[in-house]
């Protein structure tokens, strides 16, 4: 009985990882923990920076970039929004003047809100804003952040090297909650970061 349950795992895990589908979300009285789950979820998001450019200077500039927080398996994730960038894009060239940001992500990129007959504005197909600033990694999480993208986004590896590709993370100060009728919940770094997806 052991070995079924442990193979019926295992072909969860699997199709959960290659993207078959998404694990329900949290209720919505944990909007800690649903923060921690879109993000999971969700392979890419929005960034809006101010713009440094020619005739947009201090507009804001959204653009999307690949994420990741973890592997993909099911209830895991460190929280943390890592991206793997290069000096020659447009919104990092903003970052280099200002590197406050803001960051989207909503599980309208999952096969959920579909499933579910959710348009991607409506609360139940919930999103998150974080707000903070980007930073290079330390040394030290290049590792971490190294395994977290290139394990949901493989093409990242085959990149031209001499685009200069380096590893950063979203240093997250707020965090807004949609994901219910009612209004945006606030959620804190502390309460995000001690909860699991």
């Amino acid at each position: 009985m052991a070995g079924v349950l442990f193979l019926c795992a295992a072909a969860v895990v699997l199709l959960l990882a290659a993207g078959g589908a998404v694990p329900p979300p949290p209720p919505p009285e944990e909007a800690a923990r649903m923060a921690r789950f879109v993000l999971h979820n969700c392979d890419w998001g929005a960034l809006a920076t101010l713009s440094a450019q020619e005739g947009l200077r201090g507009h804001p500039f959204a653009n999307i970039f690949s994420l990741s927080d973890g592997p993909p398996e099911p209830f895991s994730g460190s929280g943390v929004p890592y991206l793997y960038l290069t000096d020659m894009e447009i919104s990092v060239k903003d970052l280099e003047i200002n590197s406050n940001a803001s960051l989207t992500v909503s599980l309208a990129q999952t096969p959920y809100c579909k499933k579910h007959g959710y348009d991607p504005q409506n609360p139940l197909c919930a999103h998150i804003i974080f707000c903070g600033s980007i930073v290079k990694v330390k040394d030290s999480e290049v590792g971490l952040a190294k395994k977290a993208l290139f394990s949901r986004h493989p093409e990242m590896e085959n990149w031209p090297k001499d685009h200069n590709w380096f590893f950063a993370k979203f240093n997250i100060t707020n965090i807004w909650v949609l994901d219910y009728f009612g209004g945006l919940k606030i959620v804190t770094p502390e309460e995000y970061y001690s909860v699991k997806p």
